[in-house]
């Protein structure tokens, strides 16, 4: 149907920004390859995000696939199961076996409190997620990983233009990684980043993106093919002007939606965390069924049959994908699990009418009676 409420919408400028951005492209014909265009958003960023040195990639998931690479890891890298497939997928990829940590049952991020457990002689990285906009302890998982001497590489991806008592949350870790996919906060069509304090990492990551060339005639390392389009980075320079409006107008959708639904039993919203400066990326709603009076399944069918798209993310949980053929113990994960079969992630975007979440609250507190 022509009116139905997707759970997310893509922001992007005016179609005449966009052209401008580009016209240029038609004198010089510099399409790819680190162009005026890459070298510009990725400044840009820089700025931006608060970070020390950052690079660009075709996407979020090649950011973080070539990050575990270049670090040259083997063993295990301990994550969460609650994220999307790129996660997972990525540590597997590259030869290394995933160990799941449990989730906070109010961050939805790794519970650090069981992370230590988890560590053994073949550990070789933490890798943790942002979830939501919510962030990870990063002070525990600092601490931890100097400890047993582990990298750290964050799954940033929910997380854009967010900062944590004051500081970039790209700048965290020894790595940070985003996408810039059309259904984040802030998009470039697609696309991804890395941020990174050690410049030597920032030279094989170069490389990587690059079939491993190092000059004209060297070439020194075998590489992908990962490099950020110029369409794609003049997107990004657009978006970027206007991402602050943007992350206020989805501040304005959120706080509509807590106004009908914070107090009502049964109902979970997401937390408020403090010394974060949010992006408003999701609102996850989480339903007791006992409490509440109805599934997570009986109000994503309401909301669909009134041509509203909500989504059950992040389910199934990685650690239960049929591509693992059982391997997993999804049992030492409990809360994850649990979470996994009550979440729904409403519409949520920088345009989204408020009448809209007002119709859309009212089919929910429907449900409960």
């Amino acid at each position: 149907m022509d009116d139905k409420i997707l759970v997310t919408r893509s922001s992007m400028p005016e179609l005449s920004e966009y052209m401008d951005e580009i016209s240029d492209m038609w004198q010089t014909h510099w399409l790819t390859n680190m162009g005026p265009k890459h070298k510009k958003f990725q400044a840009e960023l820089r700025e931006y995000l608060g970070v020390e040195n950052i690079d660009l990639f075709t996407n979020g998931h090649m950011s973080l696939e070539l990050t575990l690479q270049a670090m040259n890891l083997q063993g295990e890298v301990i994550t969460t199961p609650f994220t999307f497939a790129s996660t997972t997928h990525a540590i597997v990829r590259n030869g290394l076996t995933p160990v799941f940590c449990d989730i906070d049952p109010d961050t939805y991020t790794m519970d650090t409190s069981k992370l230590e457990d988890l560590i053994t002689d073949r550990t070789c990285a933490i890798l943790p997620v942002h979830v939501y906009g919510n962030i990870c302890n990063v002070e525990e998982i600092d601490r931890l990983a100097h400890k047993y001497e582990l990298k750290v590489i964050y799954d940033a991806a929910h997380t854009f233009g967010e900062t944590y008592k004051g500081n970039g949350i790209g700048s965290f870790g020894d790595a940070a990684c985003f996408s810039f996919h059309a259904t984040k906060v802030f998009n470039s069509i697609e696309g991804g980043a890395v941020c990174f304090k050690d410049k030597r990492l920032g030279e094989i990551l170069y490389e990587l993106k690059n079939f491993g060339i190092r000059g004209a005639e060297e070439v020194s390392a075998v590489g992908a093919n990962a490099k950020l389009n110029e369409f794609c980075a003049a997107m990004g320079i657009c978006n970027l002007r206007h991402v602050e409006r943007e992350i206020d107008k989805r501040k304005t959708v959120v706080e509509r939606y807590r106004s009908h639904l914070e107090g009502i039993e049964g109902i979970r919203l997401n937390i408020i965390q403090p010394d974060v400066k949010s992006n408003y990326a999701y609102f996850p709603v989480v339903f007791e069924e006992k409490v509440f009076g109805a599934s997570r399944a009986e109000v994503f069918d309401k909301l669909a049959e009134n041509g509203i798209g909500a989504r059950k993310y992040f389910y199934p949980l990685t650690n239960t994908f049929s591509a693992f053929n059982g391997k997993f113990d999804v049992t030492e994960t409990p809360v994850a699990l649990h979470i996994s079969k009550r979440v729904l992630t409403l519409p949520l975007y920088a345009d989204l009418p408020l009448e809209e979440v007002d119709r859309i609250c009212k089919i929910i507190q429907e449900c409960k009676y």
